[in-house]
């Protein structure tokens, strides 16, 4: 699978799932970094079929209300250290992984990911 790691995600994030042996890129790789809009950002994922990895959201009300949208994975864990985010990719992962072969809207919280219907 393809993502796309928002910015306020920790680079940290695109080492390990390129470690599960998927194809990441993180905002940071993008010619405006941090600066990049909402749109472009949307728009690449949707053009490379990247799952958005993210916790803006406003990506979420763009979900609901524009037809053509990308995959996403919801972090929705408040603030947590780059560590325990890790450690809760390292034991969801799998089965996040899994849920995008039938769900387009997925959500990471500190206790479970959870499918959302859409």
């Amino acid at each position: 699978m393809n993502f796309l790691v928002d910015a306020q995600l920790p680079l940290t994030l695109v080492s390990f799932i390129k470690t599960k042996g998927h194809n990441v890129i993180h905002t940071n790789d993008l010619p405006k970094k941090d600066k990049t809009t909402d749109t472009v950002i949307w728009n690449i994922a949707i053009n490379e079929y990247r799952i958005l990895i993210t916790k803006d959201t406003d990506f979420i009300n763009s979900f609901k209300l524009i037809p053509k949208h990308p995959k996403i994975l919801m972090i929705t864990t408040g603030n947590i250290t780059n560590i325990n985010l890790l450690i809760l990719f390292e034991k969801y992962f799998d089965g996040v992984v899994r849920l995008f072969n039938t769900f387009k809207l997925v959500e990471l919280n500190n206790k479970e990911i959870i499918a959302h219907k859409t």
